[in-house]
C-alpha cells in the first residue's frame, strides 16, 4: 500500500471510476484506521467504537431509510498510520467496495491526503478525530465529529494564561506532522494575542527519541508553561526527559494525549498535567454513560475519546441517512452539512455551512492517575 500517492491515486480513480453503486438491503460503510504504525491505540479504539455502533443498529432490526431497513456492513482497512497507505486504503473502500461514505482517518496526517481523494470521488468521509483544519478546508464532501485546532488552540492558550496564571510559555512540536504543527502555531498566535510571551519555540522530527537538546533551550528560558502537542506515544518520554533536566514549567497538550496508554508509559511522572479533549467520562451524559458501559461490557476498558468519536461518526451518518430518505452519497453528503442539533456522546453539534462541528472542548487533569474532568469551554 506504501508505494500510493496522492496523484497516483486520483489518476486511477479517473481511469476507474464507475456509475453510482447500488445497495441491496446493506448498507457499505468503510473504516479507515490506523491498526498499525505509530498510534495502533487509536486505530484500535477507532474500530472498536464504530463497530459497536452498527452492531447495535443490526441488533435493533436494522436502519430505516426511506421506508426500507438495511444491515450495515462495516469494512475495515488499515492506514497503517501512513499517508500513502490511507490514500490506497481511500481509493480501495470507494473505488472497489462501493461504500456509501468513510469514516476515518483519525491522525490529520493521514486525513488530510485521504480527504483530497474523498472530495474527487464526491464521497462523504468524517474523520472522528482529525482536528487539523486542513482535513475538511475547501471541501464539499469532508467533515469532522472533532472540534478543529484553531478553535482547541484558543482554548490551550486561554487556559494558560487566565487559569494557569502564564505569562510565557515554551513549545516543543514534531514540525513533520500536520496535528502537532498546527496546534503549536495556533496556541502561539492565541498566546501572544492575550498578552503572554512565547519565549522557546523548539522541533523535532517524527520517530527521534532523544529531546535533550531542545529542552535544554526550554530549561534556559525558564517558561511558567511548556506544551506538549503530540501524540500519547511520545509525551511521556518527553516529560520524563523534561524532568529529568530539571524543568518545572506546568506541562499542557492536546487531545493527541487522551489514549488510556499514556497513563501506562508515563507512571506518575505526569501527575497534575492538563489538556483539551473532546469528553470526560468521569462527567458523562446519561446518553454517554449508556455508551461507556455498552463499551466497557464488551471490551472490558473504559473507551477514549477516539472510540467516543468514531461512535458519533458512525450516528451522524446514520442519522443523514434516514434524514436522506434513499442511500445515495450525494443525498448524505446534503444531509450530513444541513445536520442540526446531532446529540452524541462526546456533546452536541451541529454544521454552518462547513464540515467542522460547532461543539464544545473539555479540560483534563490528570489525577492520582486517571484522567478527570476539571473545565468546560463552549465555542
Amino acid at each position: 500500500m506504501r508505494n500510493w500517492t496522492v496523484a497516483g491515486a486520483m489518476a486511477f480513480l479517473l481511469l476507474t471510476a464507475a456509475a453510482a453503486p447500488s445497495w441491496a438491503q446493506e448498507i457499505v460503510v468503510g473504516l479507515n484506521a490506523e491498526l498499525t504504525g505509530s498510534i495502533p491505540v487509536v486505530g484500535q479504539s477507532s474500530r472498536n467504537g464504530a463497530q459497536l455502533a452498527v452492531d447495535e443498529i443490526n441488533a435493533s432490526g436494522g436502519l430505516e431509510v426511506g421506508g426500507r431497513r438495511y444491515t450495515i456492513r462495516l469494512i475495515v482497512e488499515d492506514n497503517e498510520d501512513d499517508a500513502a497507505s490511507a490514500v490506497a486504503a481511500t481509493t480501495k473502500l470507494i473505488t472497489q467496495d462501493r461504500v456509501v461514505a468513510v469514516i476515518g482517518p483519525n491522525a490529520s496526517r493521514n486525513a488530510i491526503p485521504a480527504a483530497q481523494i474523498a472530495e474527487s470521488m464526491r464521497t462523504p468521509l468524517i474523520s472522528p478525530w482529525s482536528t487539523n483544519p486542513a482535513t475538511t478546508q475547501g471541501k464539499q464532501y469532508v467533515f469532522r465529529a472533532c472540534f478543529i485546532d484553531d478553535f482547541q488552540g484558543r482554548v490551550l492558550a486561554a487556559f494558560a494564561r487566565e487559569q494557569l496564571g502564564a505569562q510565557t510559555a515554551a513549545v516543543l512540536f514534531d514540525i513533520a506532522s500536520e496535528y502537532n504543527k498546527g496546534l503549536a502555531e495556533v496556541f502561539r498566535a492565541s498566546f501572544e494575542a492575550l498578552g503572554g510571551r512565547v519565549v522557546a519555540w523548539e522541533t523535532y522530527t517524527t520517530g527521534d527519541r532523544d529531546f535533550s537538546s531542545q529542552l535544554t533551550n526550554i530549561r534556559a528560558a525558564n517558561p511558567d508553561v511548556l506544551l506538549l502537542p503530540n501524540y500519547y506515544s511520545e509525551v511521556p518520554l518527553q516529560v520524563q526527559q523534561a524532568q529529568r533536566l530539571g524543568i518545572t514549567a506546568t506541562v499542557i497538550g492536546g487531545d493527541s494525549w487522551g489514549a488510556a496508554e499514556l497513563l501506562e508509559l508515563a507512571g506518575s511522572t505526569m501527575e497534575g498535567m492538563f489538556f483539551t479533549t473532546h469528553y470526560a467520562p468521569d462527567i458523562a451524559t446519561p446518553k454517554a454513560r449508556q455508551f461507556i458501559e455498552a463499551y466497557r461490557a464488551r471490551y472490558g476498558a473504559t473507551p477514549d475519546d477516539v472510540a467516543a468519536l468514531s461512535y458519533d461518526a458512525l450516528h451522524m451518518l446514520f442519522q443523514a441517512l434516514v434524514q436522506a430518505g434513499r442511500v445515495d452519497r450525494e443525498a448524505v453528503r446534503d444531509a450530513l452539512a444541513s445536520l442540526e442539533d446531532f446529540y452524541g456522546v462526546t456533546g452536541s453539534m451541529r454544521f454552518e455551512g462547513t464540515g467542522d462541528p460547532v461543539k464544545s472542548a473539555v479540560v483534563i487533569q490528570i489525577r492520582d492517575g486517571k484522567f478527570t474532568y476539571y473545565d468546560s469551554v463552549a465555542p
